[in-house]
């Protein structure tokens, strides 16, 4: 027997009305008649239905669904919501079904695009010219920004995102593995052996304000432990090109991921100051392209994470703009 599902997290909140991504999710997930098979339609985990659905409940301020060990049923409140989500979700269909016809023609319409800065200027931004020029229909909205942005409260379509662990409730794609090293312009004294050597270096940070920082290097071919380095910077900033400008200048160690530096070095403006030596940053290795579950994410924004996948496998230079 179903125990009654408890309302308060109901009680004191004022409904509001889901939107359009959230509605075609419901219909779906309604469609499916279970967490687990909606899950796989949609290539989502079954904890990641589950938290929409609860999110979707909590916006509405009442239960859609009955749950049971055996099936999945709608609520009355469901039932009526169902309604106008079917009507979403046709006509939203409608008009991806119609827009994979005119393929050949063009993407159209507007792309929403996120990134951190470094990515996004870098790699990024040569890529979007390209695939615009393949489609000059489509317009694009460029965020490049350290915030967080969540795809469906801040309206966005594809982010391009360094992290490890992408969050259950998006679609994730890896499109380019990094690494962090050391790089300072050429001098007496460099290159140094050990991340213990970066103490009394000026050094140029990446980061928000803080007095000492807790570096973690590992070594590229020695086993073992990673090494934890506390290190004072001489410059912060939140814009890695200015430190790198500092660098190319004599006037200390950057660390910056190497898709960043390859013509510095080589032109000899920059030389890799700890050999053998990756600093891991604490959100990971990678940049993953992030959307919304399949069926719901536009198809531009597939077509987007796909161009810039195969065009960064191609080859390192694929989409790098020269450092400045």
């Amino acid at each position: 027997m179903t125990k009654p599902a408890s309302r308060s997290r109901f009680e004191h909140r004022a409904p509001t009305t889901p939107d359009a991504n959230a509605l075609e999710l419901f219909a779906r997930i309604a469609a499916a008649g279970s967490f687990a098979q909606a899950a796989r339609e949609l290539g989502l985990t079954r904890a990641a239905i589950s938290r929409r659905v609860a999110a979707i409940e909590t916006a509405i301020g009442a239960m859609l669904f009955t749950r049971s060990t055996r099936a999945l049923g709608l609520t009355p409140a469901g039932r009526r919501l169902a309604q106008r989500a079917r009507a979403v979700h046709e006509a939203a269909d409608q008009a991806r079904r119609a827009l994979r016809k005119d393929l050949r023609e063009g993407l159209s319409g507007t792309l929403r695009v996120t990134s951190v800065p470094v990515f996004g200027q870098v790699a990024l931004a040569p890529l979007l010219a390209r695939f615009q020029a393949l489609h000059p229909q489509l317009r694009l909205e460029l965020r490049f920004t350290h915030r967080r942005m969540d795809l469906l409260r801040d309206d966005v379509d594809v982010a391009f995102r360094i992290t490890d662990k992408p969050p259950p409730d998006c679609v994730a794609t890896p499109v380019l593995a990094f690494t962090v090293r050391a790089y300072a312009a050429p001098r007496a004294g460099l290159p140094l052996a050990h991340p213990r050597a970066l103490q009394g270096e000026p050094l140029l940070v990446l980061s928000g304000p803080a007095d000492t920082l807790a570096l973690q290097w590992r070594h590229d071919t020695r086993r073992g432990e990673p090494t934890t380095q506390e290190v004072e910077p001489a410059v912060l900033a939140d814009d890695l090109g200015t430190l790198l400008a500092v660098a190319r200048h004599g006037r200390g160690i950057v660390f910056a991921p190497d898709l960043c530096v390859p013509e510095d070095l080589a032109a000899g403006r920059l030389i890799d100051a700890l050999p053998g030596w990756r600093m891991r940053p604490p959100e990971g290795e990678q940049v993953m392209a992030l959307t919304l579950a399949q069926g719901i994410a536009p198809e531009a924004a597939r077509a987007l994470v796909a161009f810039v996948r195969d065009a960064l496998a191609a080859g390192p230079s694929a989409g790098r703009a020269p450092a400045r």
